[in-house]
């Protein structure tokens, strides 16, 4: 497919325009950020299993009838998705105690949280994505009471969902980050689930050591990075044993890319 013109540049994905009106091309990059960018660094191959992971995981909600912007995948790094208007919130379900909600409340990391909390942070980078309440969202307009029932109804499913895929093979969901968009039908706004799902935006823990299999290897130095994706994209059937070159044969496809 011949390149075409760039949309959008995010920290871990890049834009294109679609084949088709409506439609996207979403490339996934190696470039790895935390702490809103103020660590910056390059996860060798991780583009490549982030867009196996979440056409996976997109795939399997969207039979469960969660409505999604994925369209298909379309090679290594890109998938072809419909284009929406994003809703400018981040929403974290979380299931544990873990990152900064740790560091806000005093409550050790791993506590298991009495109910699934959800919260709300302001996609801004150069604010630092503040957290903010459902008060600011309707104050500012960021999105309708009746489109935050929505995403809070659509996180809640995802959540159930998405705990029981990694309870099945060994993988406690700690928390995730989740972005929402608008589809247009005339006057009328649909809100369907947006960005990724990936160990980009999840915590994962191996659920009889506790290993992180997830991007706070990265934040944290830990190491291990590449192999922490590729254990899950394995636990989750779509890395062979011994497939490991397959995956991440970059080279080739930046050769085709022409880069």
């Amino acid at each position: 497919m011949a390149r075409r013109r760039q949309i959008y540049e995010g920290k871990a994905k890049i834009l294109y325009e679609g084949p088709e009106p409506g439609t996207l091309i979403q490339y996934f990059k190696d470039d790895a950020t935390a702490f809103n960018a103020q660590k910056k660094g390059t996860i060798s191959g991780k583009g490549v299993l982030n867009n196996r992971i979440s056409e996976h995981i997109f795939t399997l909600l969207a039979t469960i009838g969660v409505p999604t912007h994925f369209i298909r995948r379309l090679n290594m790094r890109e998938q072809l998705i419909r284009q929406v208007e994003i809703v400018p919130i981040e929403v974290v379900v979380r299931n544990v105690a873990a990152g900064s909600l740790s560091k806000r409340l005093g409550i050790e990391e791993g506590t298991q949280l009495p109910r699934t909390i959800i919260e709300y942070f302001y996609k801004d980078d150069a604010l630092g994505d503040p957290m903010i309440t459902d008060e600011h969202i309707s104050c500012f307009g960021w999105a309708s009471q009746e489109e935050m029932h929505d995403i809070a109804d659509l996180a809640i499913r995802v959540n159930d969902f998405l705990c029981g895929l990694f309870a099945g093979i060994g993988i406690r969901l700690v928390d995730f980050k989740l972005e929402f968009g608008r589809i247009w039908d005339n006057d009328y706004a649909r809100i369907i689930l947006a960005d990724e799902i990936s160990p980009d935006g999840c915590r994962l823990w191996d659920m009889t050591s506790g290993e992180k299999l997830d991007k706070d290897r990265f934040r944290r130095d830990l190491g291990g990075e590449v192999e922490a994706y590729q254990e899950v994209a394995r636990r989750l059937g779509l890395l062979p044993e011994g497939a490991d070159s397959a995956v991440l044969d970059l080279e080739e496809h930046r050769l085709k890319r022409g880069k």
